[in-house]
């Protein structure tokens, strides 16, 4: 067809010279096979790291102060006497690693099942803030930290998960260490401050996370991050798990939360991959 459109005075030799960069030219807007692609097919291969940040559910993990059920278990059937074996469990909607959907929190509207099934997929953005948090225990990762990955990485794309490494899985699931309560009750850990919310907000992200109790820090009264994330239709994963291995930038974050029915969050699977 280019070789057509080209005909006319033409010589042959610069005919094939522009067959050969039109054919060039065409083939470089064709599909390639993408990074993404070969991410995902590399899963199977042991290419590609799978790393689960959840933490498996049971009756010892860390509830929120003040909570006096959190999760009960029981078998309904066993292989000895019906031949199969099932169970029965109740838990809270906000308790293990989980997912705070935006009605959760004012002036948020969408439940965990209304939540587009495209935004529990995107890159991971992660902030590093070890360092600060093993200095201080309050410490609200600021606008700047989000800045300084920027710098660093570049803009952080629409739909990415921003989450924040701050060590204190290490805690987990020590209810003392983790919850870090002084003698009036009130707890300790680090968290986002509003203004990284707000700059998050404007990147369009989908979601963030932590490996604490709360998005905010523990301390906080307002619960400012709740407010602003949530109100802006996105989510949090709270209580996610060791993100050690997780690199700062260059892994893909697949989040799977329970759908559950005007739900305002509930239990999650989160899975970073990488090669």
């Amino acid at each position: 067809m280019i070789f057509a459109i080209l005909g006319g005075e033409m010589g042959v030799s610069e005919r094939l010279g522009f067959f050969f960069f039109g054919v060039l030219a065409f083939m470089s807007l064709l599909p390639q096979k993408s990074e993404r692609d070969d991410l995902l097919s590399g899963i199977s291969g042991g290419k590609t790291r799978v790393v689960d940040l959840s933490y498996a559910i049971n009756d010892k993990l860390v509830p929120w102060p003040g909570d006096k059920r959190w999760f009960e278990a029981q078998v309904n059937a066993t292989v000895e006497k019906n031949g199969y074996f099932t169970r029965s469990f109740w838990m809270l909607e906000h308790y293990g690693t989980h997912l705070d959907a935006p009605i959760h929190f004012p002036p948020g509207k969408t439940t965990v099942d209304q939540i587009s099934a495209k935004k529990f997929f995107g890159p991971a953005v992660v902030l590093d803030v070890r360092a600060e948090s093993a200095k201080n225990a309050d410490y609200q990762a600021p606008a700047s930290r989000v800045e300084e990955w920027e710098n660093k990485h570049g803009r952080i794309s629409e739909g990415s998960i921003v989450l924040l490494r701050t060590g204190w899985a290490s805690r987990w699931p020590d209810a003392r260490k983790y919850r870090n309560q002084d003698a009036q009750g009130k707890m300790h850990f680090p968290g986002f401050s509003a203004d990284a919310a707000r700059l998050l907000i404007a990147r369009k992200v989908s979601g963030i996370g932590c490996d604490t109790l709360s998005a905010d820090y523990g301390a906080s009264e307002d619960f400012a991050v709740h407010h602003l994330v949530l109100g802006a239709g996105l989510y949090h994963l709270e209580n996610l798990s060791d993100l050690s291995e997780v690199p700062e930038a260059g892994a893909f974050l697949v989040v799977a939360p329970i759908k559950l029915e005007g739900g305002s969050g509930g239990p999650v699977r989160v899975f970073a991959v990488w090669r």
